[in-house]
């Protein structure tokens, strides 16, 4: 959900668990691992364009006759674009919050910011859904008599 790219999501917890194992004998005996280890990993994210700067994220897009399986693929397909084109910043406050289901302060631990840094990067970022998902086309939709 974070890197909205399966792959890139890969590569980035590969790259923090080569980390941390590295350093298991020093890590093994902290109290929040799973806390540092999650600041690591947007910590990686964020800063992703130094050490990925030849991945370029694309949108996926089926080919001429392949099927949609089911409703909750294309929602979540609809889901990781809408993030996609969001800040890092704010992609990575609705991720934590939302996803990962931790509260403002433990968002604003692992993003090294203030709780109130991350309501406003939630507020915004909801906006900025909001606002594309009202402007998005209803050429899907069926007409009704009165429009044929």
């Amino acid at each position: 959900m974070l890197t909205g790219d399966r792959g890139l999501a890969e590569d980035v917890v590969q790259e923090v668990l080569l980390r941390v194992h590295a350093r298991w004998d020093r890590l093994s005996s902290m109290q929040h691992l799973d806390a540092y280890v999650r600041r690591m990993v947007v910590n990686e994210y964020l800063s992703w364009r130094r050490r990925w700067a030849r991945v370029v994220p694309v949108e996926f897009v089926p080919g001429p006759g392949e099927p949609d399986f089911a409703t909750t693929h294309a929602d979540r397909d609809g889901l990781v674009t809408e993030l996609a084109k969001l800040p890092r910043r704010q992609r990575a406050a609705v991720v934590l919050r939302f996803y990962e289901g931790l509260s403002d302060d433990e968002a604003a631990e692992v993003l090294g910011c203030s709780p109130s840094t991350v309501r406003s990067h939630l507020s915004r970022a909801l906006q900025s859904l909001r606002v594309s998902h009202t402007e998005q086309p209803t050429d899907h939709c069926v007409p009704s008599r009165g429009e044929l």
